[in-house]
């Protein structure tokens, strides 16, 4: 073959491979819009050990085996925890209360979780424990309820019912139907 016919052939190669690089650019957009239509995260966390800290001091610290990130979608963005997912939060005193269930799912614009399966809440201070299926904890306004079944543990008292409100520590709840003995102060 001749010189310039071997010219040629590179660099027809080379316009062909170039055109096949910049065809293969996708924008971050048609990505997120692509993951949200096949209902995929746009990110995915393992064993993820969070702490969260105010002025030094530790208040918040998170443990959760696997979470996928949502915050793709337009209308509803949210993260999941789908192996469960621990909480607890530590004031300054050193109190602190721990939030636990089998699954998590935390919407990012309404700032309400929903955690079900064997759910776990203790205000170690109190010597509060609540124990259901499923609570909703709106944390804007620091706040848990449910409407399912639970036992909650006082002290001095074992409250079984359907349909429970609290302040997120605990200290000041609302039972709807509930059976037990209950100690009233006089």
């Amino acid at each position: 073959m001749t010189k310039s016919v071997v010219n040629n052939i590179k660099s027809i190669a080379v316009v062909f491979a170039a055109a096949m690089l910049f065809s293969c650019t996708n924008d971050v957009k048609e990505v997120r819009d692509f993951l949200a239509d096949k209902n995929l995260p746009i990110g995915e966390a393992y064993e993820i050990n969070h702490k969260h800290t105010d002025s030094g001091h530790v208040d918040i610290k998170m443990i959760a085996p696997v979470m996928f990130d949502f915050s793709n979608r337009e209308n509803h963005p949210y993260n999941e925890f789908p192996k469960g997912i621990k909480i607890t939060s530590i004031e300054k005193n050193g109190d602190s209360v721990t939030v636990e269930g089998d699954y998590a799912k935390s919407y990012k614009k309404t700032e309400v979780s929903e955690i079900k399966g064997n759910v776990v809440v203790v205000n170690y201070a109190q010597k509060n424990k609540l124990v259901t299926e499923q609570i909703y904890w709106d944390q804007k306004t620091h706040y848990f309820f449910t409407e399912k079944k639970f036992t909650f543990y006082t002290p001095t008292d074992t409250i079984y019912g359907t349909g429970f409100e609290s302040t997120e520590d605990l200290k000041t709840w609302w039972v709807k139907n509930q059976s037990g003995v209950i100690n009233i102060k006089e």
